[in-house]
């Protein structure tokens, strides 16, 4: 038996508001002084911090006192059409009909349209437990496209683990791009190693240079050797060379018996940062490292459709998707923090 409880903008005020309480759950409602909404939910291990109505974006997470987000320049939140304007959160849905770096070719904005989308509906949703936050945006253009995207996140009780959800429906009578990536932003930890317990054919590193990228001598340097031996980057020890940012891409993912493929970074005090998907629902993934004074990442997988290089260069390769005419695609993502008794009974 679940319950959906709708919610509505009325509700949200400068004050902190508990909206439910349960042995299991919290769920608190605020306005940040930006004048974005935020919900809080939150359970025995700790709480997600999400902007319901601004691309249900996952604006930070922590649990048992660790903080999984990466370190930005925003103390709150922003109120923008675009994500590089409040680009500070742990997880966006980066997508749909365009995604990843826009070159002098393109004419999208950095990660397309999905991640600050202005949410029509969004509501709660609370079964044995669990705790779901899910919503609807419906994007149109005249004489252009027309979807319906559909994206949750969902908390367990006692869990540090949570799903993320994104499904999405062409609306139009003609078939759109689809280019989507559960873009989840982990805090950069020293020391920590990168593990993928399966493991990955190959590991390759990105040779273009995006216009947000200003190599230095040293840095060109180091990508020079990385090209060559891109496996050598295992563990984030060296951070000065992590400025500009390092970007890898995945080849050939295993998985288990499920169809999951697994990936992990590893804390040097046993605990982990954790994430699953399925690569028949993701055929690509990315890894992103950077360390600069103001910003500080290890997004260590990032599960996608197609390489973040924007859309002329995807198209290309033959990685934008195609959704038909009232076709739907559906894609999940279960990570989080592992304390160091889960990560050792992990995969056995």
């Amino acid at each position: 038996m679940n319950t959906r409880i709708p919610l509505y903008r009325a509700v949200f005020g400068e004050q902190e508001k508990i909206l439910l309480q349960s042995p299991a759950f919290k769920v608190s409602a605020w306005t940040y002084a930006s004048g974005v909404l935020a919900l809080s939910l939150e359970n025995s291990r700790g709480k997600l911090l999400v902007l319901p109505y601004q691309g249900q974006m996952i604006w930070s997470a922590e649990f048992d006192g660790c903080n999984l987000t990466m370190n930005n320049l925003f103390e709150q939140p922003r109120p923008s059409p675009t994500v590089i304007d409040t680009y500070g959160c742990f997880m966006f849905h980066s997508g749909l009909l365009r995604n990843g770096c826009p070159t002098p070719d393109d004419t999208h904005a950095l990660h397309g349209e999905m991640p600050c989308a202005p949410l029509d509906t969004a509501w709660l949703e609370v079964g044995e437990g669990y705790l779901r936050l899910g919503g609807s945006y419906q994007y149109a253009k005249g004489f252009g496209d027309r979807y319906l995207a559909c994206p949750s996140v969902t908390l367990r009780a006692d869990s540090a683990l949570f799903d993320i959800d994104m499904d999405v429906t062409n609306l139009a009578r003609k078939p759109m791009d689809l280019m989507y990536m559960a873009h989840m932003n982990y805090a950069f930890v020293t020391g920590a190693r990168f593990v993928e317990p399966l493991g990955v054919q190959r590991l390759r590193l990105r040779t273009s240079v995006p216009d947000h990228v200003k190599p230095t001598p040293a840095w060109s340097a180091y990508m020079a050797r990385l090209a060559e031996h891109p496996t050598q980057l295992a563990c984030l020890e060296q951070p000065s060379l992590y400025d500009p940012e390092i970007v890898f891409f995945f080849d050939g993912v295993a998985t288990d018996a499920a169809g999951q493929a697994h990936f992990l970074l590893d804390h040097p005090d046993g605990a982990a940062f954790y994430t699953r998907y399925r690569p028949e629902q993701f055929e690509h993934a990315a890894r992103w490292i950077l360390y600069t004074p103001d910003q500080q990442v290890a997004a260590f997988v990032l599960p996608s459709t197609c390489e973040p290089e924007g859309y002329n260069a995807e198209k290309a390769k033959g990685h934008v998707r195609v959704l038909a005419a009232g076709a739907s695609a559906s894609f999940s993502v279960t990570t989080g923090y592992l304390s160091a008794q889960e990560r050792q009974k992990l995969l056995g």
